[in-house]
């Protein structure tokens, strides 16, 4: 009885020489290698949707969507397909530092959708910008009203345990209060590209470990990152309170 082979790995940086990159009219760099799953038109969608102004604090990474990123110590391996073998030790992504340049690497097998890959790659994109650009004064004047006044939920575990100690009076507090303003204005903005490029139910961002942001809050939030970043051509935003049949 034949057995089926384990999967190809080869080296993140070998990939990063012997895959060809492209550029999105936003000016976001990304290539695909392996068995994805993923369909290049959906691909170059997700990548598009990034919105310029955005776009413009990664002018020095590329995102590499491949099966899997295996992570074993300090060497980052990629698999050029799917294998239940080497699944146990992938990670959902995998920065890797080459000269002056970062190039990320999203597992899109470890992921069960569209959805689940887009919204890796969105996250990943907003840390990266308020990394680089910071958190916007009238956004974290939104998000610390909403807090005071005590509104439900947040957008990530990492927001709801900053929340918690922000709003102590304890000498970790004003440190917590910044950690959380960069948390959550990173989430919006993954959340916001998320929408424009699937029609996104509210109750598809819920998570078990924390309760997610009660809807009016997270509209506001969303309504004021579109206004801060408007789509690009071909994308537009809206919020409805009622699914469209």
């Amino acid at each position: 009885m034949s057995q089926a082979t384990q999967a190809e790995t080869r080296p993140a940086a070998e990939v990063v020489r012997s895959v060809a990159v492209s550029q999105g009219p936003n000016g976001v760099c990304y290539a695909m290698a392996g068995e994805t799953a993923l369909a290049a038109h959906d691909l170059e969608r997700m990548v598009a949707v990034v919105p310029r102004a955005i776009a413009a604090a990664l002018d020095r990474k590329a995102y590499y969507f491949v099966p899997l990123t295996v992570s074993r110590g300090d060497e980052t391996l990629i698999a050029d397909r799917y294998d239940v073998a080497l699944s146990d030790q992938a990670v959902c992504h995998r920065n890797l530092d080459m000269g002056q340049a970062q190039c990320v690497f999203i597992s899109t097998r470890l992921m069960d959708d569209k959805f689940s890959v887009a919204f890796e790659f969105y996250i990943n994109v907003g840390h990266a910008f308020v990394e680089r650009a910071g958190v916007s004064r009238e956004f974290s004047d939104l998000a610390w009203k909403q807090v005071l006044d005590k509104a439900r939920g947040e957008t990530s575990l990492d927001a709801h345990e900053l929340r918690k100690i922000a709003g102590g009076s304890g000498p970790d507090a004003e440190r917590a209060r910044n950690e959380y303003f960069e948390a959550t204005f990173s989430d919006v903005i993954a959340i916001y590209m998320l929408s424009m490029f699937l029609d996104v139910d509210y109750y598809e961002l819920r998570e078990r470990d924390y309760p997610l942001l009660a809807p009016a809050p997270l509209a506001e939030r969303l309504r004021r990152v579109h206004e801060l970043f408007p789509p690009n051509p071909g994308f537009e935003f809206a919020i409805y309170y009622r699914r469209r049949t």
